[in-house]
């Protein structure tokens, strides 16, 4: 990505120099604890993003250059990025020194017991023990990746919320927000209700093929063969509508239909799901191919007015005008809502999107978990956070939010970091499920069926809640 790539640049030219002022002063401790490691070259996957670039450009250099550790971190596709790594830890070869773990997949990587508990291997090692290592330091995500003691089993690399981004220039010129008032009877504002959002989309959609510009009215995450839209149905739209946990009750036996107990099926799921779908006439035409990834290009090139966009895209967009066309023209708001959502995410009794993330985790089948627990706590130190927060808006350390480089970076990206700080609670990852992949792949078949009008909402819903309930049924959970 260019903006991390810049930073990368000069960081990488002060590898050697700046490594020991990154290793918080400890460079004796660096050297000594990794002597019985010379010439070990450690191994990691992880997806093609932001904050993993930051690490395989940066971090993984600076690392080399203290301590004599070759660390190779291998850069792939989401889907890449977990079929290596399961292969690798279901057939034990030990490939991958560190993998990324997805903070809605850790549950099942503990189940199979995948990961290392990186809490219990340094406190057998004490001199592995890093003095600018604490697991005191690291947000509440942390908590995703501990285990039922409480350990650790994945050290965080990034966490932000999918967040509403709107075009502050489309909103706050006047002629615009005098013809939205005329044809809306309402001043031009960021949308807090699902109406709202539509309302301004269909505007904006129109106001893009009236002035002949290449403008539409919001991104969707649409892709018709992708998990991607998947997850933004059940992880980014539900919720907004007070659909929590994929519809499914774990306490009820894991029903998902409404007839049973649950509500993937629910007339309010069904409600959300169809006013996602609306959006499309409003959206780009590259919608029903977009991924996560997509979506943030799309909003980058000024083709959008709003959307819901992962925050780990928000930094290049909002500051990098060697990519993005929006640079200095992005607001962030929460997302719209439906009635009593708030209350209920204010309550703790649900939530109103989706905070996402991940960590690096130490495979059970690593044969170097030594040399990789030392690069994992050399990324979770407060030192190394604030370069990186910049180039990947990411935060896992609380420390990060009060650095002058982050407190700056935060005006540019229209206050984003305030958000996190101040509001990231009413977020929430993916629910403590470890049939999660079982339960999406079972489903996604019939979901995209909706996404190509081959099914409608109701019927699609409907079964889709049944293939859930088989699943559930078949591994064991619903008796």
């Amino acid at each position: 990505m260019s903006f991390a790539h810049k930073i990368a640049v000069s960081a990488l030219a002060l590898a050697v120099s700046a490594g020991a002022a990154l290793a918080g002063g400890h460079e004796d401790f660096w050297k000594k604890a990794a002597e019985p490691y010379q010439g070990v070259t450690l191994r990691g996957v992880t997806e093609s993003s932001p904050p993993s670039l930051y690490i395989r450009e940066v971090l993984a250099p600076q690392f080399e250059a203290l301590t004599g550790i070759r660390v190779d971190i291998e850069t792939t596709s989401w889907d890449q990025m977990f079929d290596k790594a399961i292969k690798d830890m279901e057939a034990g070869t030990g490939i991958y020194d560190m993998v990324y773990i997805e903070q809605d997949i850790i549950y099942s990587y503990l189940a199979r017991n995948f990961l290392t508990d990186t809490t219990q291997l340094l406190a057998d090692n004490p001199q592995l023990q890093a003095p600018g290592y604490d697991e005191a330091n690291f947000t509440t995500f942390a908590d995703y990746f501990r285990g039922d003691n409480g350990h650790l089993y994945g050290i965080p690399m990034e966490a932000f919320i999918k967040i509403y981004l709107y075009r502050t220039d489309l909103f706050g010129d006047a002629d615009i927000q005098a013809a939205f008032k005329a044809a809306t009877g309402r001043d031009l504002a960021p949308a807090t209700t699902h109406a709202e959002y539509t309302e301004i989309a269909k505007f904006f959609y129109e106001y893009g093929q009236a002035n002949d510009m290449q403008l539409w009215g919001a991104t969707v995450q649409g892709h018709t063969g992708h998990p991607a839209s998947w997850y933004e149905y059940f992880e980014s739209v539900a919720p907004t509508f007070g659909v929590y946990n994929w519809g499914i009750d774990a306490n009820n036996n894991y029903a998902a239909s409404v007839a049973n107990g649950g509500a993937m099926n629910s007339d309010t799921a069904k409600e959300a799901l169809q006013w996602w779908l609306d959006l499309r006439q409003y959206a780009p035409p590259e919608s029903n191919q977009s991924t996560w990834t997509e979506v943030g290009t799309t909003f980058g090139a000024g083709r959008a007015a709003q959307g819901l966009v992962y925050g780990e895209n928000a930094g290049w967009i909002a500051a990098d005008d060697t990519k993005s066309l929006v640079v200095g023209k992005v607001g962030v708001a929460l997302p719209p809502l439906a009635d009593g959502v708030m209350a209920a995410a204010e309550a703790g009794d649900g939530y109103i999107g989706y905070y996402d993330g991940g960590a690096f985790g130490l495979p059970s089948t690593s044969k170097q978990k030594e040399a990789a627990a030392l690069f994992l706590e050399y990324i979770g130190q407060n030192d190394v956070q604030p370069d990186w927060a910049v180039a990947a808006p990411r935060v896992t350390n609380t420390a990060t939010y009060d650095d002058p480089k982050v407190v700056a970076m935060n005006e540019e990206l229209g206050g984003y970091y305030d958000m996190l700080r101040d509001k990231g609670y009413l977020f929430a990852g993916a629910p403590a499920y470890p049939f999660h992949a079982q339960v999406r792949e079972a489903t996604a078949p019939t979901f995209y069926k909706i996404l190509t009008g081959d099914l409608n909402v109701s019927e699609g819903l409907d079964q889709m809640a049944a293939e859930a309930e088989a699943s559930l049924t078949e591994l064991g959970y619903r008796k």
